[in-house]
Formats: structure tokens, sequence, C-alpha cells
């Protein structure tokens, strides 16, 4: 399975959550809301998860082991790192 597109949606509230990404695979199946978090260590990526009865937060897609966890990060991080950098710098005129 090849990832083929990646999507990244920016936050631009202060906070440790970055941006939301789409990723689609094999250009027929799509997966989003994967959260983009910066942590302690720098960046990472948290799988779509739901609330379950118990208060706990469970995945409900993700990689299967981590060959394929470690591939889909880069790759999301990677476009990330790409959609920063695109940002035009704004220089502010004192009034």
């Amino acid at each position: 399975m090849q990832i083929t597109d990646v999507r990244i949606r920016k936050i631009e509230k202060e906070g440790k959550l970055k941006a939301i990404a789409s990723v689609t695979f094999d250009e027929e199946f799509v997966v989003h809301d994967i959260k983009i978090i910066e942590g302690e260590k720098g960046l990472f990526i948290a799988m779509p998860s739901k609330c379950s009865a118990d208060g706990e937060y469970r995945d409900i897609a993700h990689p299967i082991n981590s060959e394929t966890r470690g591939k889909l990060q880069s790759t999301i991080l990677k476009k990330y790192q790409e959609t920063v950098e695109e940002e035009p710098e704004y220089e502010w005129d004192e009034m």
C-alpha cells in the first residue's frame, strides 16, 4: 500500500496541536484527522481516536507494525515541514 497524497490543515491556536492531516492510500482510501503534535522530544503523529465508555481514547485506525507507523509518520511530518516553509513571512509595518 502506497501513500499517494497527504493534506495538512494547520492549527493557528497556540498549543501542542500543530496540524491535522488527511492521508490517501493507493488513490482509493483516505484516513482523516491524524493529529500532528509537538511533544517534549519533537513532533509526532496521533492516529484518529474516539473516547470509549470507560473514558479512555482508542485509535479507530492505525498501522499494524512499527515499520508502517514510521513510514506514515515520516511522510506526514515531511509534508508538514514543507507546508510550514511555504508560508510567506509577513513584515508588519508600524503605524
